[in-house]
């Protein structure tokens, strides 16, 4: 299904920003703003699976791991 959304109180300088941009990509305003919101919902969804994924693996490990233990962990996987 299609949906409809109508966004009001636009500022001037950012329908500018938005228009100057839609025009050096070729695009209608409309389907530059439209293709800028389907990458945030993307990246709202990726931000929402990192979050769980951060929060049950919080869960699965009892203690707390000390920062520069991760620090070292860090490093020794870029020295490899």
């Amino acid at each position: 299904m299609v949906r409809v959304i109508q966004i009001r109180d636009v500022p001037d300088d950012v329908h500018e920003v938005l228009a100057k941009a839609a025009e050096a990509e070729k695009l209608s305003l409309n389907r530059y703003v439209l293709r800028e919101l389907e990458h945030l919902a993307h990246r709202a969804e990726a931000v929402e699976l990192n979050a769980r994924v951060i929060t049950e693996t919080r869960a699965r490990i009892p203690n707390k791991v000390a920062r520069s233990n991760i620090l070292a962990a860090v490093q020794a996987g870029r020295d490899e």
